[in-house]
């Protein structure tokens, strides 16, 4: 394992073998000598237990090659020729042991030209320090935030998925008024009191001009047709534009399905898109939950250049921060409840979305926090929604933002996306 006697590197003695020997018994960290061929020389007793031997017998006079896979035995040795050849040190490297058993050890390793007495580059020293356990760690930690990232995403598609469900909801609540109306009125119906006229009618098929002009029931029966007849006029009517609201309810269902569909994209897919047919489809998306809050939406659209983003992700941002702005006028003390939908180019590179509203704002503290995974302000919030769509928007090489003066005086959030470039103009013809 250690030498007793001294040291010897070449043609001369470098250090004591007692003192090289107490350095190698003693040092946590794997440290090895190896001469000009690569060839173990000295190794301490924490690389010994490294490598799994119990005498310096078995790994002295050896190569990595007879150690480890032949992929890293191959970069140990080219690392240490170069060291030799350039005396340039390699400090701080980590590297990944890969072991004929298929094993894989991580290690972060300095090496360094060794010389002798005379000056000669006569091997090479090495110190390495087993980051193993770190490396799982930090692999473990990496897949933690890839899942945590994911569940967060799902959350805002949940969210999305949420909202299009409950529109569908309010919908389909509609459609169920227009069914039962419809249904109502055909079994109230007063058809059956024509059938009765007409019984009546048969039965004096023979003496029908007296019946109708000297009888009391066949007098009757002219007037009553023509009242029968308005009031067969007016229930069409009726039951037709219950069933023009029972098309069109079935119309915005598929309207709903079919642009929740159009932004279903594959993820990671960005092409040029309208900022306010965004907008304006966000709107749509969230009109039910806004048909129930006492508030007025102002749309103030610039004319902008397209923006290249993701269909979902974009729906996905609008939708939550639409959504946020209602919560936060529906909790606020202004009594004019107000959103205001902005659409602007602040530059030929760049749109803005900016959702204003005039609720319950937010405190100078939470301004930092707003976009932290799990932080929310809102009783039954889950703090996922914001943090999403934060990282949706740098995935797109944009940027989500919020202001706000204080609490009880509103907020506003600010998505910024990429412009599509404008091509240059082609110089005129000569």
């Amino acid at each position: 394992m250690t030498p007793e006697a001294p040291l010897l590197l070449g043609s001369g003695q470098l250090l004591d073998g007692a003192l090289v020997s107490a350095f190698l018994q003693n040092i946590p960290d794997s440290v090895y000598f190896k001469d000009r061929d690569s060839r173990f020389i000295a190794v301490s007793a924490s690389m010994l237990r490294h490598m799994g031997m119990t005498s310096d017998a078995e790994i002295l006079g050896k190569t990595d090659f007879e150690l480890f896979a032949e992929g890293h035995a191959g970069l140990a040795f080219a690392d240490e020729q170069r060291i030799m050849r350039t005396g340039d040190p390699v400090i701080g490297q980590v590297e990944k042991e890969c072991w004929p058993d298929g094993r894989v050890t991580w290690v972060l390793t300095s090496k360094l030209a060794l010389h002798d007495d005379e000056g000669e580059v006569v091997g090479t020293i090495g110190i390495s320090k087993d980051i193993t356990a770190q490396k799982a760690m930090e692999s473990s930690l990496e897949q933690t935030r890839r899942e945590l990232a994911q569940a967060s995403r799902l959350a805002g598609m949940a969210e999305v998925a949420t909202g299009v469900l409950h529109n569908v909801g309010n919908v389909l609540n509609s459609l169920n008024v227009s069914a039962n109306v419809i249904a109502a009125g055909l079994r109230e119906s007063k058809v059956d009191r024509l059938e009765r006229v007409a019984d009546l009618l048969r039965a004096h098929a023979g003496d029908l001009r007296a019946f109708l002009r000297s009888d009391p029931k066949g007098r009757m029966i002219p007037e009553f047709l023509s009242v029968l007849a308005q009031h067969f006029l007016e229930e069409r009517a009726r039951l037709l534009r219950e069933l023009e609201a029972l098309e069109q309810n079935i119309g915005h269902i598929k309207e709903i399905v079919i642009m929740q569909q159009a932004y279903a994209t594959v993820a990671g897919v960005r092409e040029p898109l309208s900022p306010v047919a965004l907008m304006e489809d966000s709107l749509r998306m969230t009109a039910a939950d806004l048909a129930r809050s006492d508030l007025m939406v102002a749309r103030e659209f610039e004319a902008c250049p397209s923006v290249l983003a993701e269909r979902g992700k974009v729906m996905q941002i609008l939708i939550n921060l639409i959504r946020n702005a209602r919560y936060a006028v529906e909790a606020g003390s202004c009594g004019d409840k107000r959103i205001t939908l902005r659409v602007q180019a602040p530059t030929a590179d760049t749109v803005r979305f900016t959702i204003t509203d005039n609720g319950v704002g937010i405190a100078p503290e939470n301004l930092t926090r707003i976009f932290g995974h799990g932080f929310t302000t809102r009783v039954g919030g889950h703090g996922f929604g914001l943090h999403t769509s934060a990282l949706a928007a740098k995935e797109m090489h944009g940027r989500l933002s919020v202001e706000s003066p204080g609490p009880d005086q509103g907020a506003a959030f600010v998505l910024e996306l990429p412009a599509v470039p404008v091509p240059a103009a082609e110089p005129p013809a000569p």
